[in-house]
């Protein structure tokens, strides 16, 4: 069988990059190939690997990620498409497990990812160190081996996820109404259950996601949630990401209602 497409998107995160092609190169189940989507302000480089990368330059303004998703996967040439976020160290048995899956079972696959903290995958790493050190999500509940359906589409996150490139295409892809940071994924998932695609977690697909700087609520994307929250509220009829718009709300930069959003002045 050949190796499945791995797509990341990179953005300004070299480092990253190269350790989720170091977890590549040591995976059990080799890739068809690596696209990567650089949207850096340096253009990355890959010096080298054991399968086929490609990098696939997108010159846009902020984080398109429906937009770079979706080139991704239209690079990509292979039947079964496994995204990692650049942050992803796909573990030994991660991207093999992922593609076993998807050659029995038409889904949307969510791999089990683990959160390290700000010392660990520093130059050379331990698979079994990472493993000890990184930290379940509290509200993601992964078996220990086997698949868990997952009834809330919600719960659906891309920074790590795998589906047939037919599945992928009938979905209609990610919706590029989204525009910058925040929304696409839920709005992905949804649309996917919606069609009958169920959401599958699985046991045994591991990635550890490096450590970065990060904000909580992400005041920095701020104008792209509230523009990104409207356009889903106008689909679906409800707010998304309830965590941040609540959080914005209690920091009296938003004013919400049941249907409107609005940026209140300084």
């Amino acid at each position: 069988m050949i190796g499945p497409s791995v797509l990341t998107l990179v953005k300004n995160r070299a480092a990253h990059l190269a350790q989720l092609v170091e977890g590549l190169r040591r995976s059990s189940c080799v890739p068809g190939e690596l696209i990567v989507v650089d949207m850096s302000d340096d253009p990355v480089t890959i010096a080298s690997a054991d399968f086929p990368v490609r990098i696939v330059r997108l010159d846009a303004a902020g984080l398109p990620l429906a937009q770079a998703r979706n080139l991704a996967a239209r690079e990509a040439t292979g039947d079964h498409l496994i995204f990692l976020d650049v942050d992803c160290i796909p573990m030994r048995d991660c991207i093999g497990r992922l593609h076993d899956v998807l050659a029995t079972d038409n889904a949307l696959l969510c791999a089990d990812v683990r959160y390290l903290g700000p010392h660990e995958a520093r130059g050379d790493w331990d698979e079994a160190a990472l493993l000890a050190a990184g930290r379940p999500h509290p509200v993601r509940d992964f078996p220990a081996t086997g698949l868990r359906h997952e009834p809330n589409a919600g719960l659906f996150w891309s920074l790590a996820f795998a589906i047939r490139r037919s599945t992928f295409a009938s979905i209609g892809g990610f919706d590029e109404g989204f525009t910058g940071y925040g929304g696409e994924d839920t709005d992905f998932g949804y649309r996917a259950v919606a069609r009958g695609v169920p959401l599958l977690f699985v046991g045994g697909a591991t990635a550890c996601h490096q450590w970065h700087e990060s904000e909580d609520p992400p005041l920095r994307h701020l104008d792209d949630i509230v523009r990104n929250a409207r356009y889903f509220q106008a689909i679906h009829g409800w707010w998304p990401m309830e965590g941040w718009l609540a959080a914005f709300e209690r920091m009296g930069l938003i004013e919400r209602s049941e249907h409107s959003i609005e940026r209140r002045k300084a």
